[in-house]
């Protein structure tokens, strides 16, 4: 074996995980939303309107406006994610900003300890990495399970690296 293949076999990734939000209502169910909630608002709107009590019929495209917004914000939000890679020699953590801007930890696997803190009721609250004087969170906006599930994997993928010595 060269040495050029040795260096590739340890960068080879023993764990690679992307980790994105949890949004409940996709594309589709949002639009559907939309048109009944503009819909109601609409008729809702003409009515008062109709009656003579027009300032009323203004907050209901005020709260449509609203609604709207609410959305457009929470799926801005949605497009945060982080990835996880974990190779023989490598730690990376890449966080995207929903922006798109990037920011990167690496750390020494052999070196890297992973914190979790845990409530009684709840489960997993936080996950840290940490190692060589940095720290840096991971997995902030995952649910619960989700927490569970990448806690599990990306200690067994610690543990790996580890006795890979």
């Amino acid at each position: 074996m060269t040495e050029g293949n040795v260096d590739t076999i340890a960068e080879q990734p023993i764990f690679a995980a992307e980790l994105v939000p949890y949004r409940s209502l996709g594309r589709k169910g949002f639009r559907i939303l939309l048109m009944i909630t503009g819909a109601v608002c609409a008729v809702h709107a003409a009515f008062f309107m109709a009656t003579g009590a027009w300032p009323i019929g203004l907050f209901f495209g005020l709260d449509f406006l609203l609604l709207y917004g609410a959305f457009w914000l929470n799926y801005r939000a949605a497009r945060a994610r982080e990835e996880v890679i974990v190779s023989r020699t490598n730690l990376s953590i890449r966080k995207f900003t929903p922006s798109g801007r990037m920011t990167e930890h690496r750390f020494n696997p052999f070196w890297a300890r992973f914190f979790v803190k845990r409530h009684d009721e709840i489960g997993i609250v936080s996950m840290q990495v940490a190692g060589q004087g940095k720290r840096t969170d991971v997995g902030s906006f995952l649910n619960p399970d989700d927490r569970e599930s990448f806690a599990r994997a990306f200690k067994g993928a610690l543990a790996t690296v580890k006795r890979r010595i």
